[in-house]
């Protein structure tokens, strides 16, 4: 397993509260809607930065969710403008964004778990 760098995680955190609020205040278009900012992997050359993120689209939305990360990869030069004026470094990187599907997979597992303990419950009942 691969460490991170202390300065990989400290520009990561910076970056990731600054377009929090970018995202929040200064990104006006409303087809985003409601994004959330999970995690941000800067690379060892930092010289580019995946960004994590969740929306408020809900499953069977992928046409929603696809949208979203198209406008966000576009508004990619303008936040990356905006964090060049807020970011002391010499040069900020490039910025992907990529949908996070892992509170939806948590969910479908906690889920699949949930009915197999009801089920599985039935079943202790049945024996006794």
């Amino acid at each position: 397993m691969a460490r991170t760098s202390p300065r990989k995680r400290q520009v990561g955190d910076l970056m990731h509260r600054e377009l929090a609020e970018l995202l929040q205040f200064h990104l006006k278009d409303p087809r985003v809607g409601m994004v959330t900012i999970t995690a941000v992997e800067v690379n060892a050359d930092l010289d580019i930065a995946k960004i994590f993120f969740t929306s408020m689209a809900r499953e069977g939305q992928e046409d929603k969710r696809k949208e979203v990360v198209k406008i966000l990869n576009n508004a990619g030069g303008f936040l990356r403008r905006e964090l060049s004026s807020r970011i002391r470094l010499r040069i900020v990187p490039k910025l992907e964004f990529i949908y996070d599907q892992s509170l939806e997979r948590g969910n479908y597992m906690s889920n699949l778990i949930d009915s197999a303990v009801a089920a599985d419950g039935g079943r202790q009942d049945e024996e006794e």
